[in-house]
């Protein structure tokens, strides 16, 4: 991977050529033209195309049948393009002719057209990756008020007799270590001292931990990872889907995102 701002007008027009090596390797035979459009936002990116064929009505359908490998180029080339205080691209408009003739747009202001928004961190993380002065800051990126974090629950409610009650998918067991591991590893905004009873086994020493963690999209008490090692209990669905969703591993959370954590915790 190329840092930030290293590539000169060469160098990108050689990742240029392997985008477009790499898409005429891809695409199925009878392709006369191909629009890949690669958005980009701190650690969230996704890329989608559309086909238009020789033969047929002509008109072009979604294509995104791509390799892993044509996202990492266009990430390179968005940190190689990167121009202190002003920033790099979020979104590039790639459009490749048959056979290998291409024309590329940038765009470095206006918002991506996302299918997936990205999360909270993402815009975070851009500006922490990429600084940009304030004159060269677009307001939907610099001044966008931040989103409360939710905050999830050990459990669902409380039944008629006191003990906690749980309505929730199981976490398959292929999945739970690698979602333990997510819960218990992220890092840690606010702690007290001691632990807590088990409310589903109150005869056992008291090892809840009074602690809450966060990823920077979701917070959670230690609890809720505890519940899970040692009661199979799941969290809760969105919060598990969107473990699942980060690939089981946990972000760099940067120290704003943590502050934040802390605020929507405390209330302050």
């Amino acid at each position: 991977m190329s840092e930030n701002g290293s590539l000169n007008p060469v160098e990108q027009n050689e990742l240029l050529q392997k985008i477009t090596l790499l898409l005429t390797h891809t695409l199925p035979p009878g392709w006369g033209e191909c629009q890949v459009v690669h958005r980009s936002l701190g650690s969230h990116s996704e890329t989608v195309g559309q086909l238009r064929r020789v033969t047929g009505p002509g008109l072009p359908s979604p294509f995104d049948d791509f390799p892993d490998e044509l996202g990492a180029l266009f990430e390179e080339l968005r940190a190689g393009m990167y121009a202190p205080g002003l920033g790099t691209w979020f979104a590039a408009r790639f459009k490749l002719t048959f056979p290998f003739t291409y024309e590329v747009r940038y765009d470095r202001e206006d918002e991506p057209r996302w299918l997936t928004p990205p999360p909270p961190r993402a815009f975070q993380d851009e500006l922490a990756r990429f600084p940009r002065a304030p004159e060269h800051t677009p307001e939907w990126l610099g001044e966008r008020p931040a989103r409360e974090m939710p905050i999830a629950k050990p459990f669902d409610g409380t039944a008629p007799d006191g003990r906690p009650q749980v309505r929730r998918p199981e976490v398959p067991a292929g999945e739970r270590d690698a979602m333990l591991n997510y819960l218990t590893r992220a890092p840690i905004v606010l702690a007290a001292r001691g632990f807590d009873n088990d409310l589903l086994d109150p005869g056992r020493a008291k090892d809840v931990p009074l602690t809450y963690h966060t990823d920077g999209t979701w917070i959670w008490p230690g609890a809720v990872g505890y519940y899970l090692r040692a009661h199979g209990v799941p969290p809760e669905p969105a919060l598990a889907d969107h473990i699942r969703a980060s690939g089981f591993q946990v972000p760099e959370v940067p120290e704003n995102a943590r502050s934040a954590a802390v605020s929507t915790i405390t209330g302050s």
